[in-house]
């Protein structure tokens, strides 16, 4: 109502649009390939970090080990006593982890007593013999060679006294073997996590975008079928983002089915009261086409009812468009004193009807839109004069503590009525024939209860009607 389900079901549309828009299709994809693109920079720095760190270490450390070994055979054969020649000195020496070898003058190569010559030879080349042949002992020449598809770290020490050197070698395969089983359990590990990251991105986004597909479902048939009574399944107690959409949704949905339903509420019931006044001006416009034939007082009686339809009618639109676009005057709030008010509605209504209209009032201060509060008086207070017809006694306002009172001598309120007479368009049977719009009482709500307060409505003791309203007073 009120010129919002238009933008109501612009927004709705806009939701629907967005919803059936294949990039919903693909949320899942990128939740699961965002979640892989972060595990992949993750693993990745991780596992070079960790795989650099170790092979700088596992390299470091051995090639650290190599050094201290030949230096300290290197300090061994420097001494004076130190007078063995490579087979000699070959066995006494013994390692796991280094292979040792004698080196001739010559250039040939002597193994450890008892050894076999085909375990492991290394290779000797003209650097190795040239250290074999120095006259002083302790000169260590290194180098990286291969022999036999192994890779080596090799250290040649001098005996001195042309007596031949002794070779040390230290195997890198097996290190690097090692590096590239370590290199391979990290990309194994790294592949595991970027599998399960990805997976775990599906599984929630499969999750998030599961209960999104059912909105969207949703969304689709609003925008397809027009109906506003269906419910998004996300309208519960979920906390998350998705949750507070669906009962966004939800309260829209609701909101607008409830301002489709008053809005076709308010034009059916404009139509049948129009069809009252509208009729009869019809048929008074028929009659003036024989006016000329007609007396001098049914020509003033057709004029005179030709005049109130008319101010009805007018009186009926303006309501209507009240009603319909939420208009009201542009005035701001202001601390609004009751008895003043009182009084004008009073004395318009006794020029208007001639009636007598007392009124009885405190000093009652409360905060609205005082335009709008003079009409919440006046309309029940026209209603009282217009009902109260017969009786001759006077209207009274009165006015205590905020509560405003407008009481008649009329026929009073039927009990079955009493609950319905702020309704729009409710007219009672015994108000069919009296003029009005049934739409006065229910402004009279609609603008106290903007403004804080409440409506009654009762029969008076001793006959006729007490109509009102309550609205919370300011201390001054």
């Amino acid at each position: 109502m009120r010129g919002r389900p238009a933008v109501l079901r612009r927004r709705a549309a806009v939701l629907a649009r967005y919803a059936a828009s294949p990039e919903r299709w693909r949320l899942g994809t990128k939740f699961a390939v965002a979640f892989a693109v972060v595990a992949a920079a993750a693993s990745l720095l991780t596992g070079t970090l960790a795989y650099s760190t170790a092979s700088v270490l596992i390299r470091s450390d051995a090639k650290e080990q190599f050094q201290a070994t030949a230096q300290r055979l290197a300090d061994d054969v420097s001494r004076p006593t130190a007078e063995l020649d490579a087979r000699q000195t070959l066995t006494f020496l013994h390692s796991d982890d280094f292979t040792y070898q004698g080196v001739t003058p010559s250039g040939s190569v002597a193994v450890p007593i008892g050894a076999d010559r085909s375990i492991e030879v290394l290779p000797v080349r003209d650097d190795d013999r040239a250290v074999a042949a120095e006259r002083k002992a302790g000169i260590v020449h290194t180098r990286e060679d291969t022999a036999d598809g192994e890779d080596y770290r090799i250290a040649t020490v001098s005996l001195g006294g042309g007596r031949g050197a002794i070779q040390i070698g230290q195997r890198l395969s097996p290190m690097e073997r090692m590096l590239d089983v370590l290199a391979l359990q990290i990309t194994v590990v790294g592949v595991g996590v970027l599998a399960v990251a990805a997976g775990a991105g599906w599984l929630l986004a499969r999750r998030v975008t599961k209960r999104l597909v059912r909105l969207t479902d949703t969304a689709e048939q609003v925008r397809t079928t027009g109906r506003l009574d269906l419910v998004a399944p996300e309208g519960g107690a979920s906390p998350d983002e998705v949750g507070r959409l669906g009962r966004a949704f939800n309260a829209m949905l609701t909101r607008l089915a409830g301002a489709e339903a008053e809005q076709r509420r308010l034009v059916q019931n404009a139509s049948h009261e129009l069809r009252t006044p509208l009729t009869s001006l019809r048929t008074n416009v028929s009659v003036m086409r024989s006016f000329d034939r007609l007396g001098s007082d049914a020509q003033q009686r057709l004029v005179d009812d030709l005049q109130g339809e008319t101010r009805e009618l007018s009186k009926l639109v303006d309501e209507l468009v009240q009603l319909a676009t939420g208009t009201r005057e542009d005035e701001a709030p202001a601390d609004v004193e009751l008895g003043p008010l009182a009084e004008r509605v009073a004395d318009r209504v006794r020029r208007r009807t001639g009636r007598e209209v007392v009124v009885d009032a405190d000093g009652s201060t409360v905060h609205g839109r005082p335009t709008a509060l003079e009409r919440a008086l006046s309309n029940p207070v026209e209603n009282a004069t217009k009902f109260d017809a017969e009786s001759g006694g006077p209207i009274e306002i009165v006015v205590r503590d905020g509560r405003v009172e407008v009481r008649d001598r009329g026929p009073g309120i039927a009990p079955e009525e009493v609950e319905h007479v702020f309704e729009r368009f409710y007219r009672s049977d015994a108000a069919r024939a009296l003029p009005g719009s049934g739409l006065g009482l229910s402004m009279v709500k609609e603008i106290v209860h903007a403004q804080g307060g409440t409506v009654f409505a009762a029969n008076r003791e001793g006959g006729g009607a007490v109509i009102g309203f309550t609205l919370p007073t300011v201390e001054r």
